[in-house]
């Protein structure tokens, strides 16, 4: 479970972004607090993962409370929530390494889309031994920029024949993630062999979006 807390002033705002986080079930709120003040009291006194902060205090900025916070606690994460977009805080926010910035007023699907990104980049990291460029394309959403060939380093042939079988079998697609458990390996791993049939022309992709969250790869073989 993610350890959460709700900085906000506005009690309204706030309670809607609890409702909002009802709607993903690896979270538990731990509380709110209505200022900076609060806020400190609250990382002091719990273990948090996730400050859900408001920029716009009665005693202060958000953008400034995140050094303090990193203070007290240097492995609570920060997503900011405000109606404030100037550039100069933003690229603030972004160098004090926050994990996800929304505009106000946020919708239900833009905030849990940011949630569940956070926590599935936090899971990815903790879950994984080995780093790789891979995993690293893969944590931050780039794209590779050279496909894998035929033969090239790294593709086991037996396995390579594994995830062919399990591709042939999910006629209406597969993620990377889905394949992953499947084979027995990790998402970067399955990915990587499904980009290697996509660049010998075995299979296709095709990105899918949901309601909430990131738009998926799906990966279908090719029809003789």
């Amino acid at each position: 479970m993610i350890q959460v807390y709700i900085a906000e002033d506005d009690f309204r705002v706030a309670n809607i972004h609890e409702q909002f986080l009802r709607q993903i079930a690896e979270v538990n709120l731990l509380g709110k607090a209505g200022n900076c003040k609060e806020t400190l009291q609250a990382v002091q006194k719990h273990e948090i993962d996730l400050v859900i902060l408001d920029n716009y205090m009665p005693d202060g900025l958000g953008i400034e409370l995140i050094d303090d916070i990193r203070v007290l606690s240097p492995h609570t994460d920060i997503i900011l929530v405000s109606a404030e977009n100037d550039k100069a805080y933003i690229e603030a926010a972004i160098r004090k390494g926050v994990k996800g910035i929304i505009i106000k007023p946020a919708t239900l699907e833009r905030f849990v889309s940011t949630i569940v990104k956070y926590i599935e980049n936090k899971k990815t990291l903790q879950n994984t031994r080995d780093i790789d460029q891979h995993f690293l394309d893969d944590f931050f959403g780039i794209e590779p920029i050279q496909k894998p060939a035929v033969g090239a380093k790294g593709i086991d042939p037996l396995t390579l024949q594994k995830v062919r079988e399990v591709l042939a079998g999910h006629s209406s697609g597969i993620t990377a993630e889905k394949m992953g458990e499947q084979m027995g390996a990790s998402r970067t791993t399955a990915r990587r062999y499904l980009e290697h049939l996509v660049a010998i022309d075995e299979c296709f992709a095709e990105l899918a979006y949901g309601i909430v969250g990131r738009p998926e790869r799906h990966y279908y073989i090719k029809k003789d």
